[in-house]
């Protein structure tokens, strides 16, 4: 049996196009700071789609379809009744009154899925069920609502148009349609059109592999006791992998609650077997116990930067392992590790689906209050979002730490403050980032 119900030519086998090496050269001793979108556009380059393959409709719902899909049949496949009735002859009804009704001769009864072949002729009707193939003769429906609802003869109250209360073949979609093109993605609307369509698989790229490791011996898993009084519960994991689910991937946790290089070591490699992409979080500042970054150039090729951006000035970017498995490495504080990934894993993830909008679209915001920033670094506020008759408002909620979980959890946008901007007035445009898209 063919993987694919319709007319096809089968696409060529895709090839690895995995980046082996930066495309890029790392800043080596650079000092200043990396601009984000510059960063953003290094790690997109590193990536290539993943490989397509035939899945089923259900599987491919929310990925990209690598395929321009086209229909080989009418919808629908026949004339067929829309409503429960008779199927006449307009012009046999048209002098049709209440006080002076039309009678017909009932020649036969046709249900949805009767396949009998009826033929009607002047001043006949067949009785007929929503979905039920039209007769031959017959050009519209008279609803049973103004008959008598006759068996062997029907009365009819109220004249209908030539053409009423049937659907006609073809009048939804027509043998050799476009349904669907390549690039867009599946949404449970198109998976019905599909299938109505009789297709029962389509070409798309799977969701990705994503593995997202928690690292800092701080850290202890929510529902577990602190047992001294320096630890604190890890945000990070559940946080950066509900996140990665909600952009189409196929998450696994790993918490890696330790700052032993040999124990994460372990852990990277277990998890490079699995994974389209690592996320970790944690250990790529400059302290001694930051062991992402003293760990990761021993297991492939490292860049990390300090990106002009507030928060989520330190990042990590690496081809790790004999696959190059891409690792994007994020900083541990918890809002920065967010904002860090609407910035750099998202649209890491997106291109990895093959989903041609990469990035996060900006929208323009009337800014309610006073916005203040830090000169030289892009900084995402935490804000609000409201939509006042079309027109949308925005106001930044609590501080800029990186810290303040409760002001994230409250906001439904990142603000956008431009690196040359300080200060923003009231009723001044401001782009914001919709946190809202999953």
């Amino acid at each position: 049996m063919p993987i694919f119900r319709r007319r096809t030519s089968q696409p060529e086998v895709e090839p690895d196009t995995r980046p082996q090496e930066f495309t890029y050269v790392p800043d080596a001793g650079d000092e200043s700071l990396r601009p984000m979108a510059e960063h953003r556009d290094r790690l997109l380059s590193q990536v290539e789609p993943l490989i397509a393959f035939g899945m089923s409709l259900y599987d491919a719902w929310g990925l990209a379809l690598c395929e321009d899909i086209t229909s080989d049949i009418n919808l629908p496949r026949f004339d067929n009744a829309q409503v429960d009735g008779y199927a006449v002859r307009a012009i046999d009804v048209s002098r049709a009154r209440g006080a002076d009704p039309i009678t017909l001769r009932v020649i036969g009864t046709l249900y949805a899925g009767d396949a009998t072949a009826l033929q009607i002729g002047p001043r006949e009707a067949v009785r007929i069920m929503t979905g039920a193939p039209m007769p031959v003769g017959a050009d519209a429906v008279v609803p049973f609502a103004v008959t008598d609802r006759g068996a062997g003869a029907v009365r009819v109250y109220v004249p209908v148009e030539a053409g009423a209360n049937l659907r006609p073949l073809g009048s939804d979609v027509a043998d050799g349609d476009v349904l669907a093109r390549q690039g867009q993605v599946v949404d449970s609307r198109l998976i019905g059109l599909l299938a109505g369509a009789g297709i029962d698989k389509v070409l798309a790229r799977p969701h990705p592999r994503v593995v997202v490791i928690s690292t800092g011996a701080e850290l202890v898993e929510p529902g577990r006791p602190l047992t001294n009084p320096a630890q604190i519960y890890d945000a990070n994991l559940d946080l950066i992998a509900a996140a990665a689910k909600a952009a189409g991937a196929l998450v696994y946790r790993v918490p890696a609650h330790s700052d032993d290089p040999d124990q994460l070591r372990d852990i990277v490699t277990d998890q490079l077997i699995r994974a389209d992409l690592i996320i970790t979080t944690g250990g790529v500042s400059e302290g001694d116990a930051d062991v992402v970054k003293q760990l990761m150039p021993s297991m492939g090729l490292t860049d990390f930067a300090d990106v002009a951006m507030q928060p989520g000035r330190p990042q990590g970017f690496g081809l790790i392992g004999e696959d190059k498995v891409p690792v994007i490495m994020l900083p541990g504080n918890p809002v920065s590790a967010y904002v860090s990934f609407e910035a750099f894993v998202l649209p890491v993830i997106r291109k990895l689906m093959g989903i041609e909008q990469v990035n996060n679209p900006p929208v323009r915001c009337v800014a309610e209050s006073i916005m203040r920033s830090t000169k030289g670094k892009l900084q995402f506020g935490r804000g609000i979002v409201r939509n006042d008759n079309g027109r949308r408002f925005v106001q930044l909620v609590g501080g800029h730490g990186s810290h303040l979980l409760g002001d994230l959890a409250r906001a439904n946008a990142l603000v956008l403050l431009p690196p040359e901007v300080e200060k923003v007035a009231a009723g001044d445009l401001v782009h914001c980032w919709m946190l809202d898209h999953d």
